[in-house]
């Protein structure tokens, strides 16, 4: 087989605002790969054609330079290719725990076909899919913004039949999950997102009170339905100061997008926004939990993979998903992403099988 096409899209300069397509991030199809004649390392290596990628709001933390920023990622290689969430097809294995035609889910690059070394220091897992969802679905509701939700609510919310729940974002993949599992566990639900179109998501998932915080105001919803026990934060700011204001005794914030002094994601592009209202945290004696995926990932990975994708599949749980088609348009729906105008979990299509 003679050489192929291997298109990739790069992380070109370092953004000082929103990153632009075409300047932070440029569409390369000058590569090629020999499918074929590709050395892989013997019994492990394997060659996968990219099949969907997934666009998140923490993209934007990675398109840093290095040594300016601490983080606990490291920034993407500039001249390199962007790196999130995606699944392909095996079209070549040297490794007889990966057949050809077998699907593998994990962080890779966002190019045409990648080459893995092996699964396990890739971080990367097959997908059997026994339910037959959308592969897209696997980088969202079934992939790492679920486990975001499903792990993080399980070990820290403590939830309790009859509490209250504020969550952020939540016409997002990662909070109309919450939303979800609170409702499953008996609690009260107040949801806020940015646009009419979700409110509307929102309220068909569960959420008891949903709200457009850009039309209407987070504190005085929170100051009526309140007071809150568990508080989900995708946004800091303002929002996480009314959600201080309106806590009750012993409330759990999880804080999941959210870095030290309250600089969110968002924070790159519109600068910082202080907090007034943290001796609350005194006051009303509230656990404020940051977290990753990762380090809970053994010990919630098996039981969201037994019950989540059933869920989904059976209409039980319930998700979104904005596709967008082509690799060439990952910077556009980056750029979507991070101004909030994405309606759906942002999936980037980039080939069929």
């Amino acid at each position: 087989m003679a050489p192929v096409r291997n298109a990739r899209t790069i992380f070109n300069s370092v953004p000082t605002g929103y990153p632009i397509p075409g300047e932070t991030t440029v569409y390369d199809d000058s590569k090629r790969i020999d499918i074929e004649g590709t050395p892989l390392n013997a019994g492990t290596g394997f060659i996968l054609k990219t099949l969907v990628l997934s666009i998140d709001p923490y993209l934007r933390g990675w398109l840093y330079e290095p040594g300016t920023i601490q983080s606990y990622v490291a920034p993407f290689t500039l001249g390199e290719a962007l790196v999130s969430h995606g699944v392909g097809v095996v079209v070549r294995s040297a490794n007889p725990k990966v057949k050809v035609g077998s699907h593998v889910y994990g962080l890779m690059p966002h190019q045409e076909y990648n080459v893995f070394k092996d699964l396990e220091s890739e971080g990367l897992m097959v997908i059997e899919n026994e339910e037959g969802l959308p592969w897209s679905v696997y980088v969202g509701a079934a992939g790492m913004p679920g486990k975001t939700a499903y792990f993080a609510w399980k070990e820290y919310s403590k939830a309790k039949n009859g509490e209250v729940a504020f969550v952020t974002s939540g016409g997002g993949s990662v909070g109309s999950l919450v939303i979800q599992l609170a409702k499953l566990d008996g609690l009260k639900v107040i949801a806020s997102a940015g646009s009419d179109e979700k409110v509307a998501f929102m309220k068909s998932i569960g959420a008891d009170v949903a709200f457009n915080y850009k039309t209407t105001s987070t504190a005085e919803v929170l100051e009526k339905e309140g007071p809150i026990d568990v508080y989900w934060d995708n946004v800091g700011g303002e929002t996480l100061d009314a959600a201080l204001l309106q806590a009750n005794m012993d409330a759990r914030f999880i804080v999941g997008v959210l870095f030290l002094a309250t600089i969110t994601y968002s924070s790159y592009n519109t600068g910082g926004q202080p907090i007034k209202n943290m001796m609350r945290v005194i006051v009303k004696n509230i656990t404020m939990q940051g977290f990753t995926v990762g380090p809970l990932e053994s010990k919630y990975a098996k039981e969201f993979y037994a019950t989540i994708p059933k869920k989904l599949k059976s209409g039980e749980m319930k998700y979104t998903e904005e596709v967008t088609e082509g690799l060439d348009k990952v910077g556009e729906v980056i750029l979507r992403v991070q101004k909030g105008e994405n309606r759906a979990k942002a999936v980037v299509k980039v080939a069929d099988e």
